[in-house]
């Protein structure tokens, strides 16, 4: 009896998955690639101040070159997930991570070619945001491919704890550099362990010849196999779908908010306070949150509890009870209370790598790279909005409470449109084999 396209199409995606000590040996990688990722993208934050008494910045030009990573990076998301889902996730993370490690480490060079400092360093961070765009895209994609619905959850929240990793590591590694050796000595290193990184990777993870055929496809612009198209007309008719990208943009547009404002609300309210308290201990609150809330969701998924049922608790723990502690940062004149709000609002935020970014896996595992390009690109641009719409509350009331409250209520609307509509059905089947 000959099978249907899309069961046989289940049925190669089946065969395609990772085995155990595969998905553990990718996890570790790829929990070490997003590490790298972040200590890239936080590499200029943490060397502004240094770079501006060089080179006769003001905060107004400061604030081009740090804004123009992600003029970069929200043009490349939908081609980093259509990418990923036509030629393979771990490739094109591998190929944009040779050149913006290659970049990175030739900031220092890039500074010094010519008196238009500010100039370069502007198309160094829109490059960098560029090839950085692709890579979360790209990744949903894979783990969709290779994963096991019962274990994207960890493997997830794992690799994506990498970002709090790479943010630590680069705010304490960097101040010291900082100190020792100047600016410089940052990006080389943060571009020469990528650049090492990638090695790793080519050597003992992937296979020459894939990487070669990956190429010539990007070269010629030809598919490498009859990829199916992406069914837009289908995805965009569901509720589901615009409720999955809603809850995206909801929580990327929070904590943009929170991540840009926070150390500023520290040092403006309690300006005698250490700042490697403020900057450290929500980030080290949060790499155990995140691979906590991973290890719950396929946890509760095996006991037997239904899978939109567990999105739908960790969307709850992510975007309601995280809103609730910011709510309680406007509203306390104790530092040590603030921290601890802090602490876990940030903590609880990642639980969304278990809700929202995994249930866009759940509905279209055969587009998931694309669709979460869609809502990762929503996302950024609204965190943009949000964090201008922020300062400029925060600038008409005297009030940070004004900020929370924009906090609180993007959580909410977020919350409340996923609870609505939120499903964990394939949405990206011919519409009379869907998993019903």
């Amino acid at each position: 009896m000959q099978q249907c396209p899309d069961e046989a199409r289940r049925d190669a995606a089946e065969d395609a998955q990772w085995s155990r000590p595969e998905c553990q040996a990718w996890t570790g990688t790829l929990l070490l690639g997003t590490c790298l990722l972040y200590c890239a993208r936080v590499s200029m934050p943490v060397c502004t101040v240094s770079m501006s008494q060089d080179f006769g910045w003001n905060k107004k030009e400061a604030g081009i070159v740090l804004s123009s990573f992600f003029w970069g990076y929200c043009l490349t998301q939908v081609v980093g997930g259509h990418l990923g889902d036509r030629i393979g996730g771990e490739k094109v993370i591998l190929l944009s991570a040779s050149a913006w490690g290659f970049i990175t480490a030739a900031t220092p060079l890039l500074a010094h070619l010519g008196s238009a400092q500010l100039v370069f360093m502007t198309f160094s961070r829109i490059l960098t945001g560029l090839l950085q765009g692709v890579y979360f895209p790209a990744l949903t994609s894979l783990l969709s491919q290779k994963v096991r619905e019962s274990e994207r959850a960890f493997t997830y929240s794992t690799v994506g704890a990498g970002s709090q990793f790479g943010t630590l590591v680069t705010g304490a590694v960097g101040s010291l550099l900082l100190d020792w050796y100047g600016w410089q000595s940052v990006f080389y290193l943060s571009g020469g362990l990528t650049l090492l990184w990638v090695c790793y990777v080519y050597r003992y993870l992937l296979s020459e010849q894939d990487l070669i055929l990956a190429l010539g496809v990007l070269a010629q612009g030809l598919p490498v196999a009859r990829h199916p198209r992406v069914p837009w007309r289908q995805l965009f008719r569901k509720p589901s779908v615009w409720a999955a990208i809603f809850s995206q943009l909801s929580a990327a547009c929070s904590f943009f908010i929170l991540l840009s404002w926070l150390p500023t609300f520290f040092k403006e309210t309690f300006p005698g306070s250490k700042g490697w308290v403020f900057n450290v201990v929500p980030w080290l609150v949060a790499i155990p949150a995140s691979l906590f809330s991973g290890f719950l969701s396929d946890h509760l998924i095996s006991q037997g509890y239904r899978t939109i049922t567990v999105r739908k608790f960790m969307q709850v723990m992510g975007l309601g009870l995280s809103s609730v502690f910011a709510l309680c940062l406007g509203q306390t004149s104790s530092f040590c209370k603030s921290v601890f709000f802090a602490s876990a609002s940030i903590g609880l935020q990642t639980f969304n790598h278990s809700g929202i970014s995994v249930n866009i896996q759940d509905l279209a595992p055969s587009c998931a790279g694309v669709l979460f390009g869609v809502a990762n690109t929503a996302g950024a641009l609204a965190g943009v909005v949000g964090v201008g719409l922020g300062g400029y509350l925060i600038e008409t009331t005297g009030s940070w409470t004004s900020m929370f409250n924009l906090v609180a209520a993007i959580s909410s609307l977020g919350l409340c449109t996923f609870l609505m509509f939120g499903k964990a059905q394939r949405v990206d089947l011919s519409p009379i084999r869907e998993d019903l």
